[in-house]
């Protein structure tokens, strides 16, 4: 068992604070597990109820009643199967002096989960769990993390076979059970489909018209497939940054497979060979190595863009918070070097620096705000923000 020390400390951090928690990630990402690591911590009573148990179901048969004399901390798994919970934890959250403490865990953002009855405005925060990262699983074993994704069972299992095996049916059954109870009414069939032809254009730029042709729908139609997955955490959907220069700028997103053990399911990979003579290998890194930077500098989604211009200019990853814009690029190469394109993006985006991450073994200048930093000193040489 890999222990999850950062993410256990954000979890008893965000308790203090707030009166309802809602830790929210795709499904198989450890979302129970981490819960029931922080219970083992508490000293106090603690209550759990899973929405998957009928027992617990039962239990929930009247909430208000079941719920009210609760004290501690009350954890509810799986709360998207049990949207009309919500109006009453707004009401046991407002009490005061309030006896307990709500964490709530689900299986969809928290924009798919507001179209419930209740939103739990202003009373919940919701922090996003990942699978496993470089800093869980130690930057030795950054290549199998690559391959098999961070999903804790696929990443655990005893050979890439078994791994790839169980991310085979991890897929089957999101699409066939879950999609379904989060109310997306899509066929598995269909959905398999688009899900794999998004496979095909992990980290493009998003061009509805293109997909709908080669899918024979509509472009509303694709565009609402794209949504549901990224409403369910499986596919990550990277904003543009647009400034105000004198250059025609993207405005579609990026659009990525979000684990990318998944995307090589989808791809049909399951060894490493097959991944490094793939025309997507160099595609399927960059998601990965984006990921990790995202999450060791601790950005939030709303703070992530990439920036391109018609002209050809691009930047893989631009993180702003405040006055600090940081700029990465990802090249899967032992010998990068400096483009125009980068010192496009330095100049234009008055970037505080640019890193180029590489897959090398050693850090070296580029130029003025411009260095190149190999993945295996990412957790050392890139600092938080």
């Amino acid at each position: 068992m890999i222990r999850r020390r950062n993410e256990l400390t954000q979890l008893r951090m965000l308790l203090r604070s707030h009166r309802v928690v809602g830790i929210i990630g795709a499904r198989q990402v450890g979302k129970s597990t981490l819960a029931k690591e922080y219970l083992n911590t508490v000293s106090g009573p603690s209550h759990t109820f899973d929405l998957e148990n009928p027992h617990d179901q039962a239990r929930l048969t009247d909430p208000m009643l079941a719920l009210s004399p609760l004290r501690g901390i009350v954890v509810i798994d799986e709360i998207q199967r049990y949207p009309d919970l919500f109006p009453v934890l707004r009401v046991l959250a407002d009490r005061r002096p309030n006896p307990a403490r709500f964490l709530i865990l689900g299986s969809a953002s928290p924009e798919l989960l507001r179209q419930s009855s209740e939103s739990l405005a202003g009373r919940v925060f919701y922090h996003e769990l990942s699978g496993f990262c470089l800093e869980e699983v130690g930057i030795e074993h950054g290549n199998k993390l690559w391959l098999r994704g961070g999903l804790p069972r696929s990443f655990l299992a005893r050979s890439h076979r078994v791994s790839f095996e169980n991310r085979v049916g991890y897929v089957r059954t999101f699409l066939e059970r879950d999609l379904p109870q989060l109310g997306i009414s899509v066929s598995a069939s269909t959905m398999r489909r688009f899900w794999t032809m998004l496979a095909h254009y992990h980290g493009q730029t998003w061009n509805s018209s293109e997909l709908a042709r080669s899918f024979g729908v509509a472009d509303t139609t694709v565009r609402n497939y794209l949504d549901h997955l990224t409403s369910a955490l499986v596919v990550r959907q990277l904003q543009p940054w647009h400034e105000n220069i004198s250059k025609r700028q993207v405005k579609a997103p990026k659009v990525y497979v979000a684990d990318t053990g998944i995307l090589h399911v989808l791809l049909n990979l399951p060894q490493t060979s097959d991944l490094d003579a793939h025309p997507k290998s160099g595609a399927s890194w960059e998601g990965f190595v984006m990921d990790q930077i995202i999450r060791h500098v601790g950005a939030r989604a709303e703070e992530c863009f990439f920036w391109g211009t018609h002209a050809g200019a691009e930047l893989d990853l631009l993180i702003v918070r405040g006055r600090k814009r940081l700029g990465f690029e990802i090249k899967r190469t032992s010998a990068p070097k400096v483009t125009p394109s980068m010192r496009s993006a330095v100049q234009d985006l008055k970037l505080t620096r640019l890193d180029v991450l590489y897959a090398g073994e050693h850090t070296f200048p580029l130029g003025e705000k411009l260095r190149a930093v190999p993945l295996c000193h990412l957790l050392a040489q890139i600092a938080p923000l």
